[in-house]
């Protein structure tokens, strides 16, 4: 059989099935980069009963959306905590299919605790499995959608609807906008110095806009660093939900940070946003993709303390 009647065979049989189950654990930029497999997942079963396993700090953004009917929380357990073995296997049993949007290393043992389920990941002898050898080198979306290509599902949206963020978090009344001058703590590489943001917020007030500064309330020493250069620089770290933060973005001029999550909540918001990417990582893998082209610009480059403020500037503020 062609792959091409396969697919179509299992989009027939898609709507036979009652009890779903969708695992995307985190982290955040990997959680947004699957809204468009989640709507995708929907559409393909619009009658059927979905539940997303996900972490604690996604839960709520999976409630809130529009693509599953519950929401589980993964404890994570380790191998040693039988009881939570346990409460994870009763998570995963009584589905239909599974879809293992998280395909790694952890999820690939929750295969053995359904055996029952058909199940569409990375590991498995079942007809669902991606078996593509380059997969590892594929940028998230497109894994992401060549993974439920095998499942019959063959529209998965660049541009998610995200109309139910719209309306989420604080209002800012001037025209504004959004510094992420955070990322990982353990992978400092990955930061523009603070001092640089703060110098480019002084230029964004220049030119009109407020800067508003988002993060968790780790980076309130950054955001302080930045109110030293630009007093006019609004602090917001560790003050907004995801989704609240989903909707600031939304409601943004433009936003710039470093390679981290909420850059990717900016560009599924549609926003223009620039990201800033040094050597610790690829953005040919997990750059943010937005929904128009020029909507998202990357800057990669080896040392980020090397990237200058003028350089940033123009590439913000010369269409705007």
């Amino acid at each position: 059989m062609t792959r091409h009647k396969a697919v179509g065979r299992q989009s027939e049989q898609n709507a036979s099935l009652r009890r779903i189950l969708v695992i995307r654990l985190g982290a955040l930029g990997d959680f947004v980069q699957s809204f468009g497999p989640f709507q995708a997942i929907r559409q393909a079963h619009p009658d059927a009963h979905i539940t997303l396993l996900t972490t604690a700090p996604f839960a709520e953004l999976g409630r809130l959306s529009p693509w599953f009917d519950s929401v589980g929380v993964d404890a994570r357990a380790s191998g040693a905590d039988i009881k939570g073995l346990l409460h994870l296997r009763a998570q995963l049993q009584g589905y239909d299919r599974i879809y293992d949007l998280q395909t790694s290393g952890r999820t690939a043992r929750y295969r053995f605790l359904a055996p029952a389920a058909e199940w569409c990941g990375h590991v498995g002898t079942g007809a669902l499995v991606h078996r593509n050898p380059w997969r590892n080198d594929m940028h998230t979306r497109a894994r992401q959608r060549d993974q439920l290509r095998n499942a019959g599902i063959t529209d998965v949206p660049a541009q998610p609807d995200v109309t139910w963020l719209r309306e989420k978090g604080p209002v800012v009344g001037l025209p504004y906008a959004v510094l992420v001058p955070g990322a990982a703590p353990h992978r400092p590489g990955k930061r523009w110095p603070a001092e640089r943001y703060g110098q480019l917020a002084q230029k964004l007030v220049d030119h009109g806009l407020i800067p508003v500064v988002v993060g968790t309330q780790a980076d309130q020493p950054l955001a302080q660093k930045i109110g030293h250069f630009c007093p006019q620089a609004q602090d917001l770290t560790g003050s907004t939900s995801l989704p609240d933060l989903a909707g600031l973005l939304g409601r943004a001029e433009l936003a710039v940070g470093n390679d981290t999550g909420p850059m990717h909540l900016a560009a599924i918001m549609g926003v223009r946003c620039l990201v800033l990417f040094s050597a610790d990582s690829n953005p040919a893998l997990t750059a943010p993709l937005g929904a128009s082209p020029g909507q998202v610009c990357v800057f990669s480059v080896r040392d980020l303390a090397q990237l200058s403020v003028d350089r940033v500037a123009a590439a913000l503020l010369g269409r705007h």
